[in-house]
């Protein structure tokens, strides 16, 4: 048996191009941690400074105000409403296009994205021309004494329809990526719709659901342009936590703002965790599983 032999040419180069790959690796690190830290982490930072800033009792004055408690009940409100509502949708609407062969399913998909590609101004527009006073429904809703816009119930449509796309874009691959072979044995073997889609479905896509909520949820809280043509900017009643930030923000209110600026961003940060935290043990079942 012959000695292998080494090209020592061929080794040098590709220890050369692990060299040269390595410090493209840390310049391309190093690009993005400082770009984060200019634009993300120095930004929150400041915001909790300027919240802080003239002290603890100024900060709890601010967030305690009436007109600031009223925000923050009033968007937890819209989210508890317009989250579950995408969720339910997201999951039939994801259900029906990977599960079934239906003329239109293209254009089905192309209305989900809609709301991405048109802006939130755009579509508080469309309820103001649908259900204000001189809307399409206006004199039938002022006639029968019901009120859509500047109300409750037009901020959670809007929050609606700025947030449906994000449950059922995130379902829709997982689901077709999954197939339907695991619901067709089950229901060959004599399991019930409801039966299979709480045993065999809702398993295998519970953290894509997951995901899909706390993306959405994270733009209901934080949704300023559609809600801001809707509401009317009634203080302590129909005004969001983003908002009464603006009104503060406007009125010089400063550190104010920025006390209630904080409580979103403390929801962000919390959503940001949760989302690490599934994407993390998602990830890890999917190779325990491998």
């Amino acid at each position: 048996m012959g000695i292998p032999q080494i090209d020592l040419h061929t080794n040098t180069a590709a220890r050369r191009e692990r060299g040269e790959s390595s410090w493209v690796k840390y310049i391309l690190i190093g690009i993005t941690v400082l770009f984060l830290a200019l634009f993300l982490l120095l930004p929150l930072a400041a915001i909790f400074l300027k919240a802080f800033e003239k002290g603890m009792s100024v900060y709890i004055a601010s967030i305690t105000h009436p007109d600031a408690v009223a925000a923050i009940k009033l968007t937890l409100i819209v989210a508890f409403i317009a989250v579950p509502l995408n969720a339910l949708f997201g999951i039939c609407a994801a259900w029906a296009i990977s599960k079934y062969q239906f003329k239109g399913k293209n254009l089905l998909i192309t209305l989900i994205d809609i709301p991405f590609a048109v802006s939130p101004v755009i579509a508080g527009l469309v309820f103001i021309l649908l259900f204000g006073t001189s809307g399409l429904f206006g004199e039938f809703l002022f006639n029968n004494d019901i009120k859509i816009v500047f109300a409750l119930p037009g901020i959670v449509l809007a929050t609606l329809f700025v947030t449906f796309p994000f449950v059922a874009r995130e379902l829709i691959p997982l689901m077709q990526a999954q197939g339907t072979a695991e619901e067709e044995a089950s229901l060959i073997l004599g399991a019930g719709g409801f039966k299979t889609f709480w045993r065999i479905t809702l398993p295998n896509i519970k953290w894509g659901l997951l995901y899909g909520i706390i993306l959405c949820n994270a733009r209901a809280v934080g949704e300023f342009g559609a809600v801001s043509v809707v509401s009317g900017h009634i203080r302590g009643l129909t005004n969001t936590m983003p908002l009464h930030i603006e009104i503060l923000y406007n009125e010089y209110q400063f550190s104010a703002a920025f006390a209630v600026a904080s409580i979103m961003s403390l929801i962000a940060i919390i959503t940001l965790i949760v989302k690490n935290l599934i994407e993390w043990k998602s990830g890890y079942r999917s190779t325990k599983a491998g």
